[in-house]
């Protein structure tokens, strides 16, 4: 991990499996559903469900700090506490990297590889969820500077020092799928005009962490995703965005890029947002 541009925010399983009763660390896993892993989830980790906890009822990423600071009280987190997050996909923990970070959280870090890598290499999983005395935590005013809002990015496809980048499927991006499914009634599939293409999976190795950063530079630089650009990521929701923008800013070294976290789910429902299908 040493050629990227800032390893330090990434952590391996062996560095978590040495700190798992530090009292100092949170782990937190990400997903829809606790179900899938109340039998083997790794020891001492909290649970934040994805629909419940991170999102509005519309989809949107839920940024109000009240509501943030009730998740992290809850959690046991304080603004001194080290949160290591994962999900069952690999970049689960970028997009709650970006979270935390845009609320002003300092002590956030990736697990890299995920659950997917951690039961690979039979790390020890535990049944039961834990809990932890709830704090009172105080989030910050939110870090504009690490998204980008619709007027900006409808503003920027006159310019040519910007670059929209299109993470989702490929069947997303061509307007077959609207939000992980066929588009019905007044939804519209597509994606925003001179937006490339680059599905956020690429960034993975097939064990779940991510590519070296001679191979992420080649992915990016060979579309034309380059560091004298601005660069707004998008996904459905937000989230698979964060992960690109977590690899661009944080792995690769990239100066001006800023995720667009209303993405599809806001860009698409607006009537006078322009749309291309392919």
């Amino acid at each position: 991990m040493s050629n990227y541009a800032h390893p330090e925010v990434l952590v391996d399983t062996q560095w978590l499996t040495d700190r798992l009763t530090d009292p100092t660390v949170r782990v937190v896993e990400v997903d829809t559903s606790p179900e899938p892993y109340q039998d083997n989830h790794i020891p001492g980790a909290v649970f934040w469900d994805i629909l419940a906890d991170l999102l509005n009822p519309n989809l949107s990423i839920n940024l109000d700090p009240t509501a943030m600071e009730k998740l992290l009280s809850r959690s046991g987190i304080s603004p001194e506490t080290t949160v290591i997050a994962y999900g069952s996909y690999p970049d689960t923990g970028a997009w709650i990297f970006w979270i935390l970070k845009i609320l002003g959280h300092d002590k956030v870090y990736v697990l890299n590889g995920g659950y997917q890598k951690w039961v690979a290499e039979s790390r020890p999983v535990v049944p039961e969820l834990s809990s932890f005395p709830p704090t009172q935590y105080r989030a910050k005013s939110l870090d504009s500077s690490l998204r980008v809002l619709q007027p900006e990015v409808q503003a920027s496809l006159k310019r040519q020092d910007c670059m929209l980048l299109d993470v989702r499927t490929l069947q997303e991006y061509q307007g077959e799928v609207f939000l992980m499914k066929p588009p019905q009634g007044e939804e519209r599939g597509g994606h925003i005009p001179g937006a490339v293409h680059i599905e956020h999976t690429q960034t993975l190795n097939e064990d779940g962490t991510f590519k070296s950063a001679e191979e992420l530079h080649a992915l990016y630089g060979s579309h034309g995703i380059t560091t004298d650009k601005q660069v707004f990521p998008y996904c459905a929701i937000g989230g698979r965005s964060a992960s690109t923008w977590f690899v661009l800013k944080y792995l690769l070294g990239y100066p001006n890029v800023r995720n667009y976290d209303g993405s599809w789910n806001q860009w698409s429902r607006l009537p006078d947002a322009p749309i291309e299908r392919e």
